[in-house]
């Protein structure tokens, strides 16, 4: 596989993708389709019926598989490689676990708005990038979750576009997210429910 990434994308090994389930795909186009199939099913089913023990790894792990899990042999595993964005690999499920525990303090405070926390525990989902690929749209299914099922909220509009693909909303997204990374949430307030 030789997938043109759009700008801020994880790009996946050649180990990773050994791991590819669906030999037939052979451009990020067929890619994108099947992963956002596998995507939507999952989208019906957490966001459809309460859940149990969001904030937990063996949750983020089993969501990820359940996005991702008929496409990637790893799909619920914990990468094991850097990437181009993220912490150390090894620091993964200490730096999860402790993010948990932040967010569900948060909630039980009260310490911040429902959007804030839900930006807030979105970005450093994103900034651990726990895993091999689907970062990005783990973090803002686990971030919907988080609102529908912990805060009573309706989800993120995430801008209303397709942000896997490169283009103007992608850009907003990865600027917010940047601007977070500054501890500058306003960017991210905004383009979450825009």
């Amino acid at each position: 596989m030789n997938f043109d990434y759009p700008e801020g994308a994880t790009p996946i090994d050649l180990d990773e993708a050994q791991g590819l389930l669906l030999p037939h795909i052979s451009t990020r186009a067929e890619l994108d389709r099947w992963e956002q199939e596998n995507i939507s099913e999952a989208e019906d089913t957490v966001l459809g019926r309460k859940q149990k023990n969001i904030l937990t790894e063996k949750y983020a792990r089993s969501l990820h598989k359940r996005m991702f899990g008929t496409v990637w042999r790893w799909a619920g595993e914990f990468r094991r490689s850097q990437k181009n964005i993220g912490i150390d690999w090894m620091q993964v499920p200490a730096a999860l676990h402790q993010l948990f525990q932040e967010v569900d303090g948060w909630l039980e405070y009260q310490a911040y708005p429902s959007d804030e926390i839900a930006a807030r525990f979105h970005h450093r989902l994103v900034a651990i990038h726990v895993f091999p690929n689907g970062n990005g749209r783990h973090a803002r299914l686990m971030t919907d979750v988080l609102l529908v099922h912990l805060s009573g909220e309706e989800c993120f509009s995430w801008g209303q576009e397709n942000l896997t693909n490169a283009g103007d909303c992608r850009r907003r997204y990865i600027e917010a997210l940047q601007a977070a990374d500054r501890y500058d949430y306003g960017l991210l307030l905004a383009f979450v429910r825009s």
